[in-house]
């Protein structure tokens, strides 16, 4: 089963490109995410910073343009939720980055690889589905690609029990284990927000074929 937006409105082509846009500024915030874990003590949040107002300002134009643009090739409100989804996943990692920086020693020295690999594969699939809305689409493709999210987003909550059970063993002191939970929560949370976004684009691809 296929369908093809550019069939409801003729152009429209700025929106695809400022969606495609938001959708790779989230996939580098997950490589910024992977640089400041390998060396953390070097790291900073100017980065992360810059990256996000890049975003914001992709975002900004986005509902700029919905509100003065008579027809767009997508819902107006599947365009902004669109958006709204991207943009949350480097404004999250930029909270993780912040307090990463900000923890005690012991604490930026744990290994976060395991989430950074979900992260990384999740942040692909994303822009692939946002590339999706652009023109036409298989609803197959799209199923597959979001059954891929809800995928990564169950291993993501089956590695935060386990993370969590190894920190109610008692083997850290309690400002560790608070500032770990408080990290794993923010790095799940971004997982949750490629599942929402993988969501949303499935949603608009079933409502249009």
């Amino acid at each position: 089963m296929s369908f093809s937006l550019q069939r409801l409105v003729g152009g429209g082509g700025i929106f695809f490109d400022l969606l495609d846009q938001s959708a790779e500024e989230a996939r580098a915030s997950v490589q910024l995410l992977v640089k400041l874990l390998s060396a953390p003590g070097a790291g900073s949040l100017d980065d992360f910073a810059l990256l996000r107002k890049k975003d914001k300002k992709i975002t900004e134009e986005l509902s700029q343009r919905l509100t003065t643009t008579f027809s767009t090739p997508l819902e107006r409100e599947d365009i902004e939720a669109v958006s709204n989804a991207l943009y949350k996943i480097p404004k999250t990692l930029e909270k993780f980055g912040e307090r990463l920086l900000i923890s005690p020693d012991r604490v930026r020295r744990t290994d976060f690889s395991r989430q950074a690999q979900l992260l990384e594969k999740a942040t692909d699939t994303v822009v692939l589905m946002v590339r999706e809305l652009r023109g036409g689409t298989r609803l197959e493709t799209v199923k597959e690609q979001n059954d891929q999210l809800q995928y990564l987003e169950g291993e993501a909550d089956k590695l935060m029990v386990e993370l969590l059970r190894q920190l109610y063993t008692g083997e850290k002191d309690a400002a560790s284990v608070i500032a770990l939970k408080d990290l794993y929560d923010l790095l799940e949370k971004v997982i949750d927000r490629c599942r929402d976004l993988g969501n949303i684009v499935f949603h608009i691809v079933l409502k249009n074929s």
